[in-house]
C-alpha cells in the first residue's frame, strides 16, 4: 500500500545525483518497487538554505500539479532538512507539506563547519570559489557554498525548534550513530567521526552532525540499531551487510506513514 501523498527524498550538502552519484543510492527504486510515489529532489548541492527552499517549493509545486496531490511527504536527509524547515516556515508552504521527516539534520549544526569557519575567511571564501564552481558544471543553479557553512555552525546556546505551522505539519527527526573502531566501518566517515569527536568531547555523533543537533518535533532515535554514518544511512558508500538494514527501515517509515493516514 502506498502513502496517501507522494514521498519526496530531499538530499544533503554536497549530494546530487549525477553520472558518478545518486543522493539517495538506490532507497528511491526500492521505495517504488514496492509501490510508492517517489520523487528524489534536484535542488543545489551547495545551495543557501533560502536559495534551496525556494527551489524546494517550486519543486513541489511541479509534483503536486504532475500528480494531482495535494501535498506531499517529505523526508529529508543533513541541510536537506534545514532546506525543509526554512520553506515551511518562511515560503507559506505549510498546506503543501503533509509530514516532514529529517534524518541527520544540524538543526544546531555541525562542529566541522564551525572549524572550517575558524580559518581566515579569505581562504574560507576562495575554496568556497572553486566548490561553487565543480557544483556549477555539475548543475548547480546559484550554488553559495560559504554561505551554507556559515547556515551549518555549530549552536550550543539554543534550545531546539519546532515548526510554527499551527500543527498541521506532523515533524518527526531521526538522528544515527557511527561506533569507533566498530568492523566494516564507513572509512570516508572515519577521519570526521575523530575530528567531530575531538572538537565535541565524545559527544555521540554520526560523523558530522551530533546527536544532539539532530533533534527536532517527535525525536525517533536512531535510524538503525548498530553503527551507521552520516552517508551510509543515504546508501552513499554503504557496507553490504548494513544496507539491508537501512532500506528496511525507509520501508519501516514509509508503512508508518501510510499507517498515519499520510
Amino acid at each position: 500500500m502506498k502513502t496517501r501523498y507522494p514521498i519526496l527524498l530531499v538530499h544533503g550538502f554536497a549530494m546530487k545525483d549525477t553520472f558518478f552519484m545518486r543522493s539517495f543510492g538506490r532507497i528511491d527504486r526500492i521505495l517504488c518497487i514496492q509501490g510508492h510515489h517517489v520523487f528524489t529532489s534536484k535542488i543545489d548541492a551547495v545551495g543557501s538554505v533560502e536559495g534551496n527552499a525556494q527551489q524546494l517549493k517550486e519543486e513541489i509545486e511541479r509534483i503536486c500539479a504532475e500528480t494531482g496531490a495535494e501535498k506531499v511527504n517529505i523526508i529529508a536527509h543533513s541541510k536537506g532538512g534545514l532546506d525543509s524547515k526554512y520553506m515551511i516556515q518562511h515560503l507559506d508552504m505549510a498546506d503543501r507539506v503533509a509530514s516532514l521527516t529529517t534524518l541527520c539534520t544540524p538543526f544546531r549544526g555541525s562542529p566541522i563547519a564551525s572549524f572550517i569557519l575558524r580559518f581566515p575567511e579569505f581562504a574560507v571564501r576562495y575554496v568556497a570559489w572553486w566548490v561553487n564552481l565543480a557544483y556549477r558544471i555539475l548543475g548547480d543553479k546559484t550554488p553559495d557554498s560559504f554561505t551554507a557553512c556559515q547556515e551549518m555552525r555549530r549552536v550550543t546556546n539554543e534550545s531546539t525548534e519546532t515548526l510554527n505551522c499551527a500543527g498541521s505539519v506532523f515533524c518527526q527527526s531521526f538522528s544515527s550513530e557511527v561506533r569507533q573502531g566498530e568492523k566494516g566501518q564507513d572509512f570516508v566517515m572515519s577521519i570526521p567521526l575523530a575530528f567531530s569527536r575531538w572538537l565535541e568531547k565524545n559527544r555521540i555523533t554520526d560523523g558530522l552532525v551530533p546527536r544532539d543537533s539532530a533533534i527536532f518535533g517527535k525525536y525517533r532515535g536512531d535510524c538503525v540499531d548498530g553503527s551507521v554514518s552520516h552517508t551510509e544511512i543515504v546508501d552513499f558508500m554503504v557496507a553490504d551487510k548494513k544496507r539491508d538494514k537501512i532500506f528496511a527501515f525507509y520501508s519501516a517509515l514509509c508503512e508508518e506513514l501510510v499507517n498515519s493516514g499520510y
